[in-house]
């Protein structure tokens, strides 16, 4: 089944620390992944950050809100460990059917909790997102339509640049990558084709230790098995084992399995890979904000 909601994960986990026994999260992780017969890829399924797995995030969640619903509480002064309340023990004894928001709006505490929260919402959107997914998920999703944005901008602003400026930017990503040495040697090494696109051999590593061909291609029509096979030839002639070709637009699938059944070693970068790289090594885009975000530090609330 999919990953369910962090409001699904509510009542499970309400039952779980029903034995009224102290629970860690990660326990409460392992058993309710049992429980909603969560796949090993959905068990590993992360945010889009990558620094934590979605299910975690969601029990994480969970457990905040039953908290702050008074349902769950914080025995002292072990870290991340919940035991339910009274009033959790009661409210599992009214058998509902499902716990979430608005359920938990009914106990004082946390209608109060939501009372602050909505004065401080500065806008409506997100105030009902926090209502079916955790405010992780609703910031790493706006931050990825964000990213998505401004790949597309870079990607129209690449498909109508001079092919001066290609190279130029090319070889500006090939050293933020940290390959062909200084700028001055990666520029002389990568050069103009002609043909909409630019080649040359560069520098694996700024020591030299080894050669990588690259081809660029500022195209708009599918790349096929057949340019593929053409740059592998091409190889030889530079005598290079190792190729990277670009491309603003993408690789057709016979393409990208050509590449997988060759001796040589050719990576291909279509047009969503390349505006993917040239944001992470901040070739062409510049920054506009940075947003921390923090969590309570347990141990620092642990009294000797």
């Amino acid at each position: 089944m999919a990953i369910p909601d962090f409001q699904t994960v509510m009542l499970p986990l309400l039952k779980l620390a029903g034995d009224k026994k102290e629970h860690s999260k990660h326990e409460a992780v392992d058993i309710l992944a049992k429980e909603f017969r969560l796949t090993e890829a959905e068990l590993h399924e992360m945010l889009p950050s990558g620094r934590q797995g979605t299910f975690d995030n969601r029990v994480g969640w969970a457990v905040s809100y039953l908290k702050k619903a008074g349902l769950f509480e914080y025995p002292k002064p072990r870290k991340g460990i919940f035991l339910i309340t009274d009033d959790g023990l009661e409210t599992l004894r009214s058998s509902p059917a499902r716990i979430s928001i608005a359920f938990l709006r009914k106990f004082p505490q946390f209608a109060e909790s939501e009372r602050i929260r909505q004065h401080m919402d500065t806008t409506a959107p997100v105030a009902e997102a926090l209502d079916s997914e955790t405010p992780e998920e609703v910031l790493e999703a706006s931050y990825q339509r964000l990213e998505e944005d401004l790949a597309a901008q870079l990607l129209e602003r690449l498909s109508n640049c001079s092919p001066k400026f290609f190279e130029i930017m090319v070889v500006d990503l090939l050293v933020a990558m940290g390959y062909g040495g200084s700028r001055k040697d990666a520029g002389q090494a990568v050069g103009a084709t002609g043909d909409g696109g630019i080649d040359g051999l560069i520098k694996e590593d700024k020591l030299g230790l080894d050669t990588v061909y690259i081809q660029a291609k500022r195209w708009q029509n599918t790349v096929g098995i057949g340019e593929i096979q053409h740059f592998s030839g091409s190889l030889d002639g530079v005598k290079a084992r190792k190729g990277v070709f670009i491309t603003t637009s993408q690789f057709a699938k016979n393409a990208k399995d050509y590449v997988k059944h060759i001796d040589k070693k050719i990576v291909l970068i279509d047009g969503k890979q390349l505006t993917e790289l040239m944001i992470e090594h901040g070739v062409g885009v510049t920054e506009v904000s940075v947003y921390r975000v923090c969590r309570v530090d347990e141990d620092y609330f642990i009294e000797e």
